[in-house]
Order: C-alpha cells, then structure tokens, then sequence
C-alpha cells in the first residue's frame, strides 16, 4: 500500500504521483461508485489517496482509499441533475483569472466563485488580464471594479500575458502553495502560466471573433509541479457555475460584506429580500453593499441563471 497524489483526472482514469515521485496510471476501485457521493467524480485533482499496485509492466494501480480533504472547490454539474462536480481539492488558494472583455467575466460568475471559494474559506486572488486591450474608458470602468473588491478585502492583480504586465508579480502569488486557477474560456490562463512556467508549453487558443467566447484548450484539470513546492491546477474553462450543497440560507454568510452585519437584521433569519428591519438592504441603500453584489446575491438565492 502507498500514499500518492493525484495529479491527472481524465474520467475513468487517474495520474498518481507516489511518495518517490513515481507517476502511475489509477483507476478507482469499484466500491467508491456504489457510496451514493452526490458528485461526478468521486476523486480529484489534489485528493491525497492510497493505492496498490495492479500491474508493474502496465504501471497501474488501484485506489483503494481518499484521505479526507481539508477543502475543495465545488460546482453543479452541468450534465448530471443534483449532483456536484469537485474543480479540485485540498487547495492552498483559489486564483480566479477573469477579463472585462473579448471575452467578458460577468460580476454575477465572480461572485458566485467567490462565494463558491469562501464556503471553504479558500483565500482567492482576482487576476484582471489582457489589460493591454482595454482603452481609457474600460480600464476605468476595470479599476472601479478593482476598488470594489478591494474594499471588499479580496487581493486584485491587473495584467497582461502578452506584454509580460505583472507577471512576474502574479509568478511571486503562486509561490510554495497549491493554487487552483479558474475562469472562462479565453480570458489567457494558459498564456498567463506559460508566461511564468513556459517548460509547460500549455496549449491556448484564439478567441472566437465570432461570439467572443474561448475555445476549450484544456480538458481535464492537472496539476503542475512549477518549482519545488509550488503547484498550480490548471482546470478547462468554467462556462458557468452553478452553487452545489449551499442552502440560500446561508449564503449571505460567504459575502465578507454581508457577513458582517448579518447580526444587525431584525430577524435572526432574515434572507434579505423583503423583510423589515434588514440591515444588508439598508447597506445597499448607503452604499455601503454594491449593489452589483446585492444582485448577484438575489440571484444565487433564486437560484437563477449561472452564466450571468
């Protein structure tokens, strides 16, 4: 029996790195399709497990145990009705890399990662690329936006994969941690890490011109060894994300900004829709809330559209 991580999650199959830095094939033994986990994968990228070996020849072995998660960032599963699929476990810090435009991040899908990453109390950097495409107007509109977050006590970094704008800044963020980088399609994240890890050669690819969205380069999330110590999950291109095991009860509580004052409320379960006495609408009626995020708060309480 050895202990291993697994760095490579292709569906049926695994990659698992032991203790010697040996890479095996994996795959999963039957028991764990059989708990009724509420999930896609009963098994991800940064899972710590235990295997045996199956064939030496072959390089396979079986799983045979996960070792319970410190955290892990969850989705809904866009193909499997109530059930969640797991971006990755075990994470030192979430890096959302998002771009205002070509193709755009609503604030609606920040928020709802954010809120994703906070249910875990998962540290999250915003990373603002492609910079250099924005004129006056946009990069105005971009540090607003910055501001907004800031303020909210979240870190934001602007830069550009393509002039080499805060790379070196962003390579210093991923620095001895386990960082699981997200975001849409197109918005540069393998040019980002091929900036800063270019032995990589991560595949990227244009974006469509046509409906200014990213095309798919990544498939399956993995993880890299960039320097010792320092880690990055690269995952495919995050269409939309829908919250997974989250009562709209308790989602007020992973707004910093809310969380802040849910004592204040006159009703101890106050949802901060139409009830009298709520301190977060009389924040959002000072300003003191954004609004933006009061909205995309609604949203995720009715559960509405997750791409928005």
């Amino acid at each position: 029996m050895q202990n291993g991580l697994i760095l490579r999650s292709t569906g049926s199959w695994y990659e698992v790195r032991n203790n010697d830095g040996h890479i095996y094939r994996a795959r999963l033994k039957g028991k764990f399709k059989i708990q009724g986990l509420k999930v896609t994968n009963p098994i991800a990228v940064g899972d710590r497990v235990r295997f045996e070996l199956e064939d030496e020849l072959e390089n396979t072995v079986v799983i045979t145990d996960i070792e319970p998660r410190d955290n892990y960032i969850i989705r809904k599963s866009v193909h499997k009705t109530g059930h969640g699929h797991i971006l990755a476990a075990n994470l030192d810090q979430a890096v959302l890399i998002v771009t205002l435009a070509f193709p755009r991040t609503s604030l609606g899908f920040i928020d709802r990662f954010l809120v994703t990453s906070e249910s875990f109390r998962i540290p999250t950097t915003l990373v603002f690329n492609k910079a250099d495409i924005l004129k006056d107007e946009a990069l105005d509109y971009q540090r607003e936006i910055i501001d907004l977050y800031e303020n909210i006590g979240y870190r934001c970094l602007e830069t550009s994969a393509t002039e080499g704008a805060n790379v070196d800044v962003f390579r210093k963020l991923l620095d001895q941690k386990i960082s699981l980088l997200a975001g849409h399609s197109g918005v540069g994240k393998s040019s980002l890490v091929n900036a800063v890890a270019p032995d990589l050669h991560l595949r990227t690819n244009e974006v469509s011109t046509f409906a200014n969205k990213g095309v798919h380069t990544t498939t399956f999330a993995e993880m890299f060894e960039i320097a010792p110590d320092t880690y990055i999950i690269d995952t495919p291109g995050i269409k939309e994300l829908g919250l997974a095991d989250m009562a709209k009860e308790e989602i007020s509580h992973y707004f910093p900004e809310m969380r802040d004052r849910l004592n204040q409320c006159r009703f101890h379960n106050c949802l901060h829709i139409n009830e009298p006495g709520c301190a977060i609408k009389e924040a959002v009626g000072t300003e003191d809330i954004a609004e933006s995020r009061y909205w995309s708060y609604l949203g995720m309480v009715s559960g509405d559209d997750n791409r928005r």
